[in-house]
Order: structure tokens, then C-alpha cells, then sequence
């Protein structure tokens, strides 16, 4: 080892790293891509990336950039950059794509083509901007979604498109879109504003239509530096690329295993793409994971390596192997959550925080089972990045129709839903009903009655009167009707999934599914859950139960809480207990995915994110029979858990299958199928209330479980229930 090579070895920037962190740190000055395996340490190599150029290569702060994708990871890395170097932050260039751009647009507010007090609009600002711009090119409500309009715009602005550089393919539908984009961007330019998307694209086009202020840009960032790589769109990658041209030194931080962002955008190819942009990349592997125990990493190893498209990695760890990964087949979505909350509660029996447990899920919609589970338990929890089931404004949306059905006169649910999906009912009418309600103390609803005939114009009063109409149909129409079909229609009648249906977008599938969800919480509904009282009809308990689930109080304010979230809310978060649910074909993977070879693999990446949040423990839970988005379906495990090594695995239980439309035991007997009171698994029963069922198990206490026919699944005390056997 050479003297300079001892002195670099002793560099107290390098003596908390190992090898391979130590390789990319002190990497030589030419393009860097740090393929950066999970937990193991990339935002620690970009720091000290940093501090390295400063302190050793004698770079000057201002010749930095650092891109990240959260404004918490620039403060984060601001923050330790400061305790590290004992320099003021600011003089660096660090932050997201979107706030770097924006700073950029200040500074060149007039070469970009902007006025000098340019405002940005959010998603929600732009979709009603887009709304008004409608209505002034002389589209009615209902005529054009202005989020289908705002998507067609932010995608091509994300793929670096203008109005001019597309072609309509003689598509008529598309033809209308391309000229909304073209209006859009008149009305915008005239009043100053710009989307978020815009930001991005404005910026890149400043350094491409201006080559004095390129080259400018090109001599003080020499270094340019970003995190999460592999989570670039287009115009952010052909940004970078741009800005290091042929003379920049890139270093950028990404895991291939990890890209799962491409309904966003995202090009797992840009990974590969760099190394062929820059020509000698050196590539640097962190495989050493400092976050989950060996069981755990070997699973998550084995199953990525089923996807053919990586760049190669194999993660390992100096921990003990661990526990391993327990497999749970629950009958139903229910039996699935009761023993979830059976382990979380023997976790917190044992000292384990419940703030150290995560409940991952790849549907929104399969939270609402786990939410009824906590709040029955009395568990706080918090729905990380999102709002509980009863929460959601599609929920509250469909209970709204359902409320005024129950009750004409509850103004709150007329004001929220008279113009949702919209009917041509404006905030003007709107104010002149309030006013109208009252001067006369009287309800919306009377206000609209007594208008119609005198006091709106003709158009407002003819919509008013639909919906009036609308609602009075609605309610005679589930009179006679069971409480899931009650759900079930009001939501069709008024429209609302044919509204969220209009968005194509990830989030609109999303509400699509949680309307139809709760019709599945309305099936399995039990009024006596909410009251005792004699006389109650079934809508107006759930309606309750609804109120109450939604209610303050139920884990927000709560430090110690456990976590529920999506699989894409997971990524970059870790604890020490995790639970996967619904490990199943159709629903993980998606069943949009399974036949499309790129989809599959994302969301095998999605699955290898999910196992490596875990740091000890890891559950994996599905269930053979689960009603979701209204609809019954009998799944098989997901096949990602078959590409996991079976001796990294351990099977809580044997399972049992359940079939339309008997229940059928495995040919080999286990402890399943002993008996209790003298029932048996499998065997049919008569219930005085619910009727004929199946029995699917049993548990503690003199409890059984029963499939009955018209109601679903029941959870019933043998000591009481008198079943019959048949």
C-alpha cells in the first residue's frame, strides 16, 4: 500500500464504511453508478461521496449538485452534511428534481419564458384550472374528465413533449386532447402559471434553447449527484444527461431490484442507459445489508432472481440467520387479520413496540378488515400516507348518497354529493339554498323543493330537480333490499364508479376498488356490533358503525401505533415486524400483471421491497377464499412465495381448500380436522338467524366459524349459537 494509499485508508470519511461503500466513496473522478442494494447504506455513500470531493479532491461546495426525490432526504442529507463538514448547507445545491429546477426557473424567469412572479399550481389547483378552461372552450359538466385531460397533458410533459411534437393518428378522441394540451398552455402562459410537470420541462428546455447558460451551468456542476436513480422519468434522466454533457462526473445511486414506480413514470432502463451515455462507468455493488437477518435476505434473494432483466446482486448480511418466514393460509380475509392481530398482540405481550409493526398491503381496499380488527381490540394505528377506509372521500362520498336516502333533511351529505358526479348544480344554487334554508329554518332539502318551481333559472332547476328525483328513486328502489345490495345499488345508480371509472390512472382504479370494497364491509356487517336497541334497520347501524370507524381519536394522536400502508408507501421505511397480506395470485401480483412479462417483474420488485422492510421478523398471510371490491374469490397462494426457498420458510398451520360450492378437507388428516361439540370441519349446519353454512373452523373458547349462504362469514360461541347439524 502506497503512503497515499495509507493516508486514504485513515481518512476519517472512510472509517465508518466498508469495503465496497469504500470503493464508491473514493471512486476516481469519472461517471459512478452505485448499484445500491436494500438497507445497505446508499444515502450514507452519497453523504460521504460528498464530503469526500470536498475534504480530499478539494472540490468547492458550489460545484455540487445533489438530487434526491423527497424534501425530507435533502433536509435529512443537509443536515448530516453539516454535522459532518462544519459548513452551512446553503451553499450547496441540494434538493429535489422539482425544487433545484424551480430555483433554476427564478434565477432565468425571462430566458425560460416566464414572468418574473410565475405561481405554481398543485395537482388539485391544475385539475380545476383545467375544469374552468373546459367550460370556457365550451365543454359542459360531464362532457370531458379534467383529470383524464390533466394525465394526457403531465404525461407527455413528462416525456419531454409538446403539443407541436404530437400526432393525433387520425384518433379523433386524441385529436381533442392534443388541442386541450395546446389551450391549456395559452391560458397558463397568460397568467403566469406552471404545473409541476411544467417545472421540469421548462427547465430542460432552458438549458437546451439557451447554450450560453448551458455552458454556464456545465463548468459549476462538474459533480452531479442522485439518489434513487432508478426512479427517473424521462425528462428528469434527459435533464442530467444534458447538464453533465460530455465533461460531467455524475455519480449516481440506484438499485434496479427496487424500481417500482413505473405506473408513475419511472425507466428502470435508465440504470443501463447510463452506463452506455457515459462511456467508462465504473460500477460499484453494495450488497451488505445492515437492516434484516439472513432468512430473510436469502428469501428476498431467491425470489428476485426469478426476474431476467437485472443488472445482478446478491445481498447478504454478518447477522444470524434469524427466524424464519412464517407462512399463514387463512380461511377468509377475516381468519387472515384475526391471526395477524393474534401475533401483534402477543409482540406487544412480549415488550415489542407497536410502532415496530408494519401491515403491508397492495390493495388500499384490504385495509379495512385490519382497521375493524384494531379498533375491536382497542390497537391504535395510523394508515401511513393515506387515510383509514371510512376516511377516503369515496367512501364518504357513497355514504353521503346513503345518508340523505336514510335522511333527506342532513345538509351535510346533500352539499357534498348535489353535484357529485357533476350534473350542472354550480356553487351559485348552492348559495342561493343555503340562503333559502335559512331565512325559512328549513333543510337543503326543503330549500330545493320550494326553488325549483321560483327562484333558479331553468337549467339550474331542472338539475336540481333530477337529483331530487335521483334520490327518491334511489330509496324506493332498496327498500326491500339486503344491506350489501342496499350499497350495492346506491353506488351504480348514482354513478359514482362510472365517475372514478373515467380516471385511467392508478388512483382512480384505487377508488374504483374501495367503492366496491364497501360493499364487501356492508355484507359482512353484524348491526348488533353498533347497538342492542330493538327497531334499528340495518343502513342506519352501518351508516353509525361508519361514523364511529371514521371517528377522531383512533390512532393519529397516538406516538406508539402500528403502521398499516401499501407496498409502494413501504419503500425506503424498515421495522422489525412486518406482515405481508394478501399473498395471492390476482391480487399479489396484481392480476393486471400476471400475463405482461415487464408487469410481473415489477411486481416481483414490489414483493422483494415488501420482504426487505423487515429487520426480524416476517409474516407472509393470504387467504384461500377473500371478499374484495364486492366480489368473492377463490385464490391460490401467490407464486411469489413459491419461488422462496422452502427452508427459509415455515408454515404456521396446514390449510384447508374451500371450493363452491362445498367445503372439501385434505386427503391427509391433520389437527384441522378434529371436532368440537360434535360438529366437524366441512360439515353443514342450520342457524335459527343466518340460515344454512359451512363450518370452516374452530377456535378457542368454544368458538366456530361458518360460512353461511345468504350472509357470509359468521363468528359464532357454540355455547349459544344451537347449530344444526344437516
Amino acid at each position: 500500500m502506497t503512503d497515499h494509499e495509507r493516508s486514504d485508508a485513515d481518512s476519517p470519511i472512510l472509517a465508518p464504511l466498508n469495503d465496497a461503500q469504500r470503493e464508491a466513496v473514493s471512486a476516481p473522478l469519472k461517471p459512478v453508478l452505485v448499484l445500491a442494494g436494500a438497507g445497505s447504506g446508499k444515502t450514507r455513500v452519497l453523504i460521504h461521496r460528498i464530503a469526500w470531493l470536498i475534504e480530499r479532491e478539494r472540490v468547492s461546495p458550489h460545484s455540487l449538485l445533489a438530487v434526491t426525490f423527497t424534501n425530507k432526504a435533502a433536509t435529512e442529507m443537509r443536515g448530516r452534511l453539516e454535522r459532518m463538514l462544519s459548513m452551512d448547507s446553503r451553499a450547496l445545491w441540494v434538493g429535489t428534481f422539482h425544487g433545484l429546477a424551480h430555483r433554476l426557473l427564478r434565477i432565468h424567469w425571462r430566458e425560460a419564458g416566464l414572468i418574473q412572479t410565475f405561481q405554481i399550481m398543485d395537482g388539485e389547483d391544475q385539475k380545476r384550472f383545467i375544469k374552468r378552461l373546459l367550460k370556457t372552450l365550451g365543454h359542459g359538466d360531464g362532457e370531458w374528465d379534467p383529470k383524464e385531460v390533466r394525465g394526457f397533458i403531465n404525461g407527455n410533459k413528462n416525456e419531454g413533449r409538446r403539443p407541436d411534437d404530437l400526432a393525433d393518428d387520425h384518433d379523433p378522441t386524441r385529436r381533442q386532447l392534443i388541442q386541450f394540451y395546446r389551450e391549456y398552455e395559452t391560458a397558463c402562459n397568460r397568467v403566469g402559471l406552471v404545473d409541476f410537470a411544467e417545472i421540469l420541462l421548462r427547465a430542460y428546455e432552458l438549458w437546451k434553447n439557451n447554450p450560453t447558460i448551458l455552458a454556464h451551468y456545465r463548468q459549476r456542476f462538474r459533480h452531479i449527484l442522485v439518489d434513487e436513480f432508478q426512479d427517473t422519468n424521462t425528462i428528469q434522466y434527459n435533464w442530467i444527461r444534458l447538464l453533465a454533457g460530455r465533461d460531467g462526473l455524475p455519480f449516481v445511486v440506484g438499485d434496479d431490484d427496487q424500481s417500482i414506480y413505473r405506473w408513475r413514470g419511472a425507466r428502470i432502463e435508465h440504470l443501463r442507459q447510463f452506463q452506455r451515455d457515459f462511456a467508462g462507468t465504473r460500477v460499484v455493488r453494495l450488497e451488505q445489508n445492515y437492516r434484516s437477518t439472513g432468512n430473510i435476505l436469502a428469501a428476498a434473494n431467491a425470489l428476485i432472481a426469478n426476474n431476467t432483466s437485472r443488472m445482478g446482486k446478491n445481498l447478504w448480511t454478518d447477522d444470524r440467520d434469524g427466524d424464519p418466514i412464517r407462512v399463514f393460509g387463512g380461511f377468509n380475509e377475516r381468519d387472515e387479520a384475526q391471526f395477524v392481530l393474534g401475533r401483534i398482540a402477543e409482540w406487544v405481550d412480549q415488550g415489542g413496540a407497536r410502532s415496530d409493526v408494519a401491515i403491508l398491503y397492495r390493495s388500499n381496499a384490504q385495509s379495512r378488515v385490519f382497521e375493524e380488527r384494531l379498533i375491536g381490540m382497542g390497537i391504535p394505528y395510523r394508515v401511513y400516507g393515506g387515510l383509514r377506509f371510512f376516511e377516503r372521500a369515496e367512501i364518504k362520498d357513497a355514504l353521503a348518497y346513503l345518508r340523505l336516502m336514510s335522511n333527506r333533511h342532513d345538509d351535510p351529505s346533500f352539499e357534498r354529493v348535489v353535484n357529485l358526479p357533476t350534473r350542472g348544480i354550480g356553487a351559485r344554487t348552492v348559495e342561493v339554498l343555503r340562503h333559502y334554508a335559512r331565512d325559512n329554518d328549513t333543510s337543503l332539502w326543503v330549500a330545493a323543493g320550494a326553488l325549483i318551481s321560483d327562484g333558479l333559472s331553468k337549467r339550474a332547476a331542472n338539475a336540481l330537480h333530477g337529483f331530487l328525483q335521483l334520490i327518491e328513486t334511489m330509496a324506493r328502489d332498496v327498500r326491500d333490499l339486503d344491506l350489501h345490495e342496499q350499497v350495492d345499488h346506491s353506488i351504480e345508480a348514482s354513478q359514482l364508479i362510472r365517475h372514478h371509472e373515467k380516471d385511467r390512472t392508478e388512483k382512480g382504479e384505487a377508488r374504483v376498488e374501495n367503492l366496491r370494497e364497501l360493499v364487501s364491509a356492508a355484507r359482512g356487517f353484524d348491526p348488533d356490533t353498533v347497538t342492542d336497541e330493538e327497531g334499528i334497520d340495518p343502513l342506519t347501524a352501518f351508516l353509525a358503525h361508519a361514523s364511529l370507524e371514521a371517528g377522531e381519536g383512533q390512532g393519529d394522536a397516538w406516538d406508539d401505533c402500528v403502521q398499516l400502508m401499501t407496498l409502494h408507501s413501504a419503500k425506503g421505511l424498515e421495522f422489525p415486524l412486518v406482515f405481508m397480506s394478501g399473498m395471492e395470485d390476482g391480487l399479489f401480483p396484481h392480476r393486471r400483471s400476471i400475463a405482461d412479462v415487464d408487469g410481473l417483474e415489477e411486481e416481483r420488485r414490489l414483493c422483494y421491497v415488501g420482504a426487505t422492510r423487515a429487520m426480524e421478523r416476517l409474516y407472509m398471510t393470504y387467504a384461500e377464499q377473500r371478499r374484495l371490491h364486492g366480489v368473492d374469490t377463490f385464490g391460490q397462494p401467490s407464486r411469489f412465495i413459491g419461488e422462496m426457498p422452502p427452508e427459509r420458510l415455515e408454515e404456521i398451520r396446514p390449510h384447508i381448500k374451500v371450493s363452491r360450492p362445498v367445503f372439501r378437507a385434505p386427503s391427509s388428516r391433520s389437527k384441522l380436522e378434529e371436532t368440537s361439540h360434535g360438529l366437524r370441519l366441512g360439515q353443514r349446519v342450520m342457524h335459527a338467524k343466518f340460515g344454512e353454512g359451512v363450518i370452516l373452523d374452530f377456535g378457542g373458547r368454544s368458538r366456530v366459524q361458518v360460512n353461511f349462504d345468504n350472509v357470509g362469514t359468521k363468528e359464532l360461541d357454540l355455547t349459544y349459537a344451537r347449530l344444526e347439524m344437516l
